[in-house]
């Protein structure tokens, strides 16, 4: 369950969806390979919109669109995990 701390946010890293993230295993690599995922599947809609009938084609290339939108994200959440992780290191080390 999730715990809300003294300070209103949660227990878990300061309350960030990175810290909750890093909490539930997530670790950077996982977030980038799947910027890297969404991106051919993207790439693989695109294509699979081009072979459609004219009627379906709209929906298609906008699911495409869609799906484009996640690699900037997914990469940033891998981004923050990193350096969650090497916050987490530097406290070990003091």
């Amino acid at each position: 369950m999730f715990k809300v701390g003294d300070d209103g946010y949660g227990a878990g890293m300061n309350g960030s969806l990175s810290g909750l993230l890093h909490s539930a295993g997530f670790r950077a690599w996982h977030m980038h390979a799947a910027s890297m995922g969404s991106i051919g599947l993207c790439i693989a809609l695109w294509v699979r919109a081009k072979t459609v009938d004219q009627d379906e084609r709209g929906n298609a290339e906008r699911r495409a669109l869609f799906v484009g939108l996640w690699p900037p994200t997914f990469y940033l959440l891998g981004d923050s995990l990193d350096r969650q992780g090497r916050r987490g290191l530097a406290a070990l080390r003091r």
